[in-house]
Order: structure tokens, then sequence, then C-alpha cells
């Protein structure tokens, strides 16, 4: 991990509310974020973020997600996913997050990411699949 990893640190990134991010089950009149969905994309904007702040050969894997899924947000919407750095702690890395649309927080909470070096990731995960039989 590079030195400039530090609490305080913010981004935000902006995301479409298309089909693929909606559920289904309520009608076409009925489609709004999922709350997985909004999970993912808190995951990936936090992730890409620290990229920018490791060195080669790590990556970051999450390892908590705490979220109030506040409000609604219809087809067709933008959201603004808005992370910060709330502790480095070693490997640990702490965000709090908000998701808002364009009328209001349709999301908050809080994501844990540990800083991993990818290839003993993959060597554990090998080893893994080797004793459960799927090599």
């Amino acid at each position: 991990m590079k030195n400039s990893l530090k609490a305080g640190l913010s981004s935000s990134k902006t995301v479409a509310i298309d089909e693929s991010r909606c559920i289904g089950f309520m009608g076409k009149e009925g489609m709004v974020y999922a709350t997985p969905k909004m999970v993912s994309d808190v995951e990936y904007t936090c992730r890409d973020f620290l990229l920018e702040h490791l060195d080669a050969g790590e990556d970051s894997v999450g390892t908590q997600v705490v979220i109030d899924h506040l409000a609604a947000t219809p087809l067709g919407l933008k959201v603004s996913v808005e992370i910060k750095i709330l502790e480095v702690e070693k490997r640990r890395i702490k965000f709090e997050f908000s998701v808002k649309d364009p009328v209001e927080e349709a999301g908050r909470g809080t994501h844990t990411r540990f800083v991993v070096e990818t290839a003993k990731t993959r060597e554990r995960l090998a080893a893994k699949r080797a004793k459960a039989g799927l090599t």
C-alpha cells in the first residue's frame, strides 16, 4: 500500500439505474434500485478508489457491508455513490458511504475492505479448490 492511503480521503461515482440494477417483481412501474446492486456499486466504488493507492500485485476484498436502504430510486434515475475513508488499520480499510439520487438519500452505511496480495490469494484459492475436489 502506498503512503497516500489515509483516513479522510473521499471519492464519488455516478451510476445510472438501468433495468439490470432494478428489482423486477413489481412490474415495470415498480422497478427500483435493488439493494444487492447498491451493495455491489458501493463495493466497486471503494475497490476502484483503493486501486489508486495500492502497489502492483495488490488488490482488495470486501469483508463487511452495513447498509440502510432508505428510499426507493426508480428506474432511469442516476445515483451518486459517495465514499470516505474512516480508518486505515494495517491492511483493513473502513469506509462510510452515502448513495443519493436527485431527490433524496437512498442509502448509507459502512464498508470494510482488506488489502490482499493477489498472488497469495490465488494460491490460497487453488489450495481450497484442490481440498474441495474441484481441480
